[in-house]
Parts: C-alpha cells; sequence; structure tokens
C-alpha cells in the first residue's frame, strides 16, 4: 500500500526493532544475540517484508547499528524508517532519555551513520517535545515547558531536512489530533505512528485524521508488546528476566487475566484459519480503515513467520464480531470494531 502520499509501496506489516536492541539500557527486552537480530531481519525481507522500523534510543544507538549490518548485505535494501527526540546520556544508561528536540541535526547525522545509508526513508519525530525526562509514568504527558522547542520550530526543521534530502518522508509518532493540526499548518505530515492494537484503541482519533489529510498511519505494539502472542501468562511474566521492561510495567502486572481474555478469543480464530494468535492480532489492526501498515517484532527468524501472515489474511465479520465482544468485556477505552 501507498504510505500516504509518498511515493513508498509498503508491505502492510514491518519489522519492529525495538525489542532487538539488546540489554544494559533503561528499556531493553533483555539480553539478545546481534546474529539473531540480523537473520531475523534477513528473513522477513525474504518474504516480502519491505520497511524496517527503528529508532535512535532503542539501544541508544545499538537497534539502529544492527539494522545497518543487516541491510548492508541485502541485494534490494528494505525501507528504513527511524525516529529522533529522546536523547539519553551516554555516561549513565540507567537515566531517563529526555523528549528533546533541539539537537535534532545533530541525531539525523548520527542515524545515518548508524543505518550506513545517505537518506533516511521515514523520520519521525518519537514524542511531542516537552524538554522533560520520559519515563512510563509520564507516557503521553505533555504540557508547556521552558526547556521545550515549540511544535512549530521542530516541525519546519524536519520539513527542512526532507527539502536538503536527507530523508524522503516526515513523520510524527505519539502526536494528538490538536498536534498534527499545528504541524500540517507549517508542512504536510507524510505519517503518523500512533499504538494501536486490540487492547489499545485510543488514537482511533489520530487515525481519522490522517485518513481525511492523506496521510500514512503505521501502527506499533498491534501485539500489545506480546500479551495478544497468545503465549504470556502470569507465570511467564514472573519468569521474564529482570532486564526486561515488561517484568514489572504495569499492563503486564495489573489486570493481566483481563487483558488475556482477549487473546483466547483470538485463538477459535486463529484455528480457523490455520494461522497463529499473532497473525490475528495484527490482522485485526490492519482490517482498521485508514491504517497503512502494522510495526512487529521478532527476535528471531521463527518469530517472524508467527506473524507474516496477517498481512494476507481477511478477517470474516464473524472473526470481528466475536473479537468485538471479548474487546467490549475487557472494559477497555476506544471504539471495538474497525
Amino acid at each position: 500500500m501507498k504510505l500516504g502520499t509518498t511515493d513508498m509501496d509498503i508491505s502492510r506489516t514491518g519489522f519492529g526493532s525495538w525489542g532487538i536492541s539488546g540489554a544494559n539500557w533503561r528499556w531493553s527486552w533483555g539480553g539478545q544475540d546481534d546474529a539473531d537480530s540480523i537473520a531475523a531481519i534477513r528473513h522477513a525481507a525474504e518474504q516480502g517484508v519491505n520497511w524496517i522500523d527503528t529508532a535512535a534510543v532503542y539501544g541508544y544507538g545499538h537497534s539502529e547499528e544492527v539494522v545497518g549490518k543487516a541491510v548492508a548485505g541485502l541485494s534490494e535494501r528494505p525501507y528504513l524508517f527511524t525516529k529522533a527526540g529522546l536523547v539519553w546520556d551516554p555516561a549513565d544508561p540507567d537515566a531517563t532519555p529526555r523528549r528533546i528536540m533541539s539537537q535534532v541535526r545533530r541525531e539525523v547525522e548520527d542515524s545515518l551513520r548508524r543505518l550506513g545509508v545517505e537518506a533516511i526513508d521515514l523520520y519521525q519525530v518519537h514524542w511531542p517535545d516537552t524538554g522533560e525526562s520520559l519515563d512510563w509514568d509520564s507516557l503521553g504527558a505533555g504540557g508547556p515547558s521552558p526547556n521545550a522547542t515549540p511544535l512549530e520550530e521542530y516541525w519546519q526543521t524536519m520539513a527542512d531536512l526532507k527539502a536538503e534530502g536527507k530523508v524522503r518522508a516526515i513523520g510524527l509518532s505519539n502526536h494528538s489530533v490538536a498536534e498534527l493540526e499545528i504541524a500540517e499548518r507549517v508542512a504536510h505530515v507524510d505519517a503518523i505512528q500512533p499504538p494501536f492494537s486490540a487492547l489499545n484503541r485510543s488514537a482511533a482519533p489520530e487515525i481519522a485524521w490522517a485518513a481525511e489529510h492523506g496521510t500514512g498511519v503505521i501502527v506499533y505494539s498491534p501485539m500489545e508488546s506480546g500479551l495478544l502472542a497468545g503465549r504470556f501468562s502470569a507465570e511467564r511474566v514472573a519468569s521474564l528476566p529482570d532486564g526486561d521492561w515488561r517484568k514489572t510495567h504495569p499492563s503486564f502486572t495489573t489486570g493481566l487475566a483481563a487483558r488475556l481474555a482477549v487473546t483466547d478469543a483470538l485463538r477459535p480464530v486463529a484455528a480457523r484459519h490455520g494461522v497463529s494468535v499473532a497473525a490475528v492480532a495484527v490482522a485485526w489492526t490492519l482490517a482498521w480503515p485508514g491504517i497503512t501498515g502494522a510495526i512487529v517484532g521478532a527476535r528471531d527468524a521463527s518469530q517472524v513467520d508467527g506473524w507474516l501472515p496477517a498481512g494476507r489474511l481477511t478477517l470474516t465479520a464473524e472473526d470481528l464480531a466475536e473479537i468485538t465482544t471479548a474487546i467490549q468485556a475487557s472494559a477497555t477505552e476506544g471504539p471495538v470494531t474497525p
């Protein structure tokens, strides 16, 4: 599908590289063998996945480096999407990164170097700039700060980078409709990247805005960081390594049974289609009007095979009705059916 008004025709699923960012950083998924990561990326590309989403903050640069190594060996390079705006202290990997866009010109050069390319295909602002630290308790929180770069200023810088050829397209991740409106008055928003899954439909207004403005939509966490993959339980959460952020995150420690009930509703749908529960979870997001593609992570090639069918899976009215019933019972917010 075309990504908004750009000339990029992207596959319905893209490879998400947060999980391959390695250990010893603020939001690690635990230790990871880079060789497994590279093999997973190349396997996904061989199967027709033609874009990779990463970010400078993932592993504090390590994810971009791994992605760069993986695509360097491919005859046809996938599109590379990355993000700026979360700046960390290299001397203190446990410190919380700050949301700050005043250093974006330095960031883009660092990302280009790590990825090993001359231009980034889609460059995105990771979070609205607040000038403040970003932590779990502040996700989604904004507000004025004397340290913040105004949206109009940092979006103009992004537009300038596009005009200079440093990037081919520009996007906004985790920005509200009001913020998208401000940005659109400065320069066209080529794409947005909101979270979206059967357990989190809060970005429906932003997706609708994008459809009205010719803006592409690539959603992240369609499997809700594994909760909708069909393999989680309270025991599994308890057994996660201490370096995995999910072990203590409220989504995995509070109200877990209600979330897993939605996962259970995906099982009969998966059985009817002969695919994995993960594939159904991703296909549900792709059935939503206005969504161009979904970012799906993998830490080895076998995990890619699990969700790969999502891009060609069409859920029936019966499938959607069953999933809707489970979502309604989960007491989560947002519209419940595409």
